[in-house]
C-alpha cells in the first residue's frame, strides 16, 4: 500500500518556500505521494477554511515535479466541474509528461456553493457535470498522439452513494475522504456490491484519512481514522492495508488556517509516521 501526503497549498503561511519544504519533508522521508488541494475562486464559504493565498494545483505541481524525482504528485481532489475537460485533459497530461508519468489525478464535485455562483456553473448539476467532464477527459486522452501514452490514474472522490457509484463507472480507485474506520469498513463493502450490480470491476481503495498524532489515546464512535497516538495511527493504516487499499493519503490540516503558519508542526507528526510505517525498525531475526 503506498501512503501520501494531502500537502497545504493555501492559508496565510503558505509560500514557495514553505511548498518547498513539503516537497523535500514529503520525498525525503519517503513518502509514495505528494497530493494538493483545488480551489478557484476564494469565496467567504472557501476562505472561512482553505484562505487566501491558494496555490492552483496543476501550476503548483508543475513547479513541484521540477523539486522532485521520486514522489507521484496529485491532486486531492480537483473539482472537476471548475474547468473544460478538455482544459483539464491537456493540464493533466502536461503534467504528466513533465514529471516523467507520476500525476494521479483526484477528481471530485465540490462543495461551495458560492464558488459555483462566482464561476458560472450550476451547483445543483455538478455530479452531472463531473460525470460528463470525466467522460470527456478519457475520451480526449484516448488520443495519445496529442496527450501522450503515459496513463494517468484517475481516482474518484465522494463518500455519497452517487460518488461510490461514479467511482465504479469512472475511475480507477475511489478516494473517499476522512473517513471513519467502521464506515469506510461498511463502504467497501457497498463499493463491492454496487460494481457487481453493474458488472463492472471494483475500484482500488484510495482513502484520505486525517493525520492528528496525540499523546493520549483518541476514543468514541467519531474517531477519524488517522487520529490518536502513534499506535492507533499505525493501527489505522494497518486495518486500511487489510481492506485492500491501494494507496492512503494522510491529511495533517485539522481545519484552521492558521496551522499554515507552523508546517513544522505537521512536518514533525509525518517523520514520526515515515518512522514508524515506512521505515520499522527491523528485528534481530531479520537483522542475523
Amino acid at each position: 500500500m503506498k501512503i501520501g501526503v494531502n500537502v497545504l497549498n493555501f492559508g496565510p503561511g503558505t509560500d514557495p518556500g514553505v511548498l518547498r519544504g513539503w516537497a523535500r519533508t514529503v520525498e525525503g522521508l519517503g513518502f509514495d505521494l505528494l497530493m494538493v488541494s483545488d480551489h478557484v475562486a476564494i469565496t467567504p464559504d472557501v476562505a472561512v477554511r482553505y484562505p487566501a493565498p491558494f496555490y492552483e494545483p496543476f501550476t503548483t505541481l508543475s513547479w513541484l515535479a521540477a523539486l522532485t524525482t521520486r514522489v507521484r504528485l496529485g491532486t486531492t481532489v480537483l473539482i472537476a466541474p471548475y474547468r473544460h475537460p478538455l482544459l483539464t485533459a491537456r493540464m493533466a497530461a502536461n503534467v504528466n509528461e513533465l514529471s516523467g508519468g507520476r500525476l494521479v489525478l483526484g477528481v471530485g464535485v465540490g462543495w461551495a456553493r458560492q464558488e459555483f455562483a462566482a464561476l458560472g456553473i450550476p451547483f445543483e448539476q455538478r455530479g452531472r457535470l463531473t460525470e460528463e467532464h470525466l467522460r470527456g477527459i478519457r475520451a480526449a486522452w484516448a488520443d495519445t498522439a496529442a496527450y501522450g501514452d503515459r496513463r494517468i490514474p484517475v481516482w474518484v472522490g465522494g463518500n455519497s452513494d452517487a460518488g461510490l457509484r461514479r467511482a465504479v463507472r469512472l475511475g480507477d480507485a475511489w478516494h473517499p475522504l476522512r473517513p471513519t474506520l467502521p464506515w469506510l469498513r461498511e463502504a467497501a463493502v457497498r463499493l463491492a456490491a454496487y460494481a457487481r450490480q453493474q458488472g463492472l470491476p471494483a475500484p482500488a481503495l484510495a482513502p484520505r484519512i486525517a493525520l492528528r498524532l496525540t499523546a493520549a489515546p483518541v476514543t468514541g464512535p467519531d474517531r477519524l481514522a488517522g487520529e490518536g497516538t502513534l499506535d492507533q495511527i499505525a493501527e489505522d493504516l494497518e486495518e486500511i492495508r487489510r481492506l485492500g487499499a491501494e494507496a492512503v493519503v494522510l491529511d495533517p490540516y485539522g481545519g484552521d488556517p492558521h496551522e499554515t503558519r507552523h508546517p513544522e508542526v505537521a512536518w514533525r507528526a509525518l517523520e514520526k509516521v515515515a518512522a514508524y510505517a515506512l521505515h520499522p525498525p527491523r528485528t534481530g531475526t531479520e537483522q542475523s
